[in-house]
């Protein structure tokens, strides 16, 4: 019998071996992370699209602008956009070859990290209410309250509700804090330039709202990327996202009343 040191060809080759799981770095990540925005935007826009073509009424801009700003509108783009995500998001990590869970770190987060980020969020929402009593700013976004009574108006409050204050948070920190953190911090940022970026784009992806605003999102992100790199968990994050998407949509609900 012969061996693979007699083998009249030589010895046989040894099968390949399997590329090691590694996490995507900073190029890698940065696309990736436009792919899966991309896929959100698109299944956001797929209900459009689909509302605009069973729509019977005559086609026009402004028409298009009143059921793109509409309440039930907006609350199905968000439970759509989060599919699209989460799908591309997993032919990313699968392709990393690191388990899901471990690279969003959907890991339980302790109850000590919890009442640290609520008491820190209260502080840091309070802080700017107190800027914008201030200057005199609106403290909610004026289209929020049109969009609130357009979904109360249309009987989709509940589904607003839970697309702002669940799903919202949900795909927006899988995104932010999970995918491009996780590639960013195991680049050259490190995880203080990861924070930093992650913030950045957390806050671009809210172009809705004005620069107030902006300052306040920011500002926010940051605590959550903070929180993010201190508890290891990103549900600590998607918690106080919600809650936080929670209070400010309340907080709208009580000044559509007024007006």
């Amino acid at each position: 019998m012969s061996t693979p040191e007699s083998h009249p060809l030589g010895p046989l080759p040894l099968p390949p071996s399997p590329r090691p799981p590694q996490v995507w770095k900073f190029i890698g990540t940065s696309l990736w992370g436009i792919a899966v925005f991309a896929a959100m935007f698109a299944g956001q826009l797929s209900v459009l699209v689909y509302l605009l073509i069973t729509d019977r009424a005559p086609f026009s801009f402004d028409s298009v602008r009143e059921l793109a700003g509409g309440g039930l509108t907006i609350s199905l783009s968000v439970v759509m956009g989060l599919p699209a995500a989460l799908l591309a998001l997993w032919i990313a990590i699968w392709l990393s070859r690191v388990p899901f869970a471990d690279y969003l770190a959907l890991r339980r987060t302790s109850w000590r990290h919890l009442l640290l980020g609520i008491v820190a969020l209260v502080v840091l929402v309070m802080g700017w209410e107190g800027v914008s009593f201030t200057l005199g700013h609106e403290s909610s976004a004026g289209f929020m309250v049109d969009v609130l009574k357009s979904a109360r108006a249309e009987g989709a409050l509940w589904l607003l509700v839970i697309s702002f204050c669940v799903v919202a948070p949900i795909t927006e920190e899988f995104l932010t804090r999970g995918f491009l953190y996780r590639g960013w911090s195991e680049s050259f940022l490190r995880p203080a330039g990861a924070i930093v970026l992650s913030s950045l784009v957390w806050t671009a992806m809210h172009l809705q709202y004005d620069w107030f605003f902006f300052g306040e999102i920011f500002s926010i992100g940051l605590l959550f990327g903070y929180l993010r790199y201190r508890s290891g968990s990103i549900w600590l994050t998607v918690i106080l996202h919600g809650l936080n998407n929670l209070a400010a949509t309340l907080q709208t609900l009580w000044l559509a009343g007024q007006s």
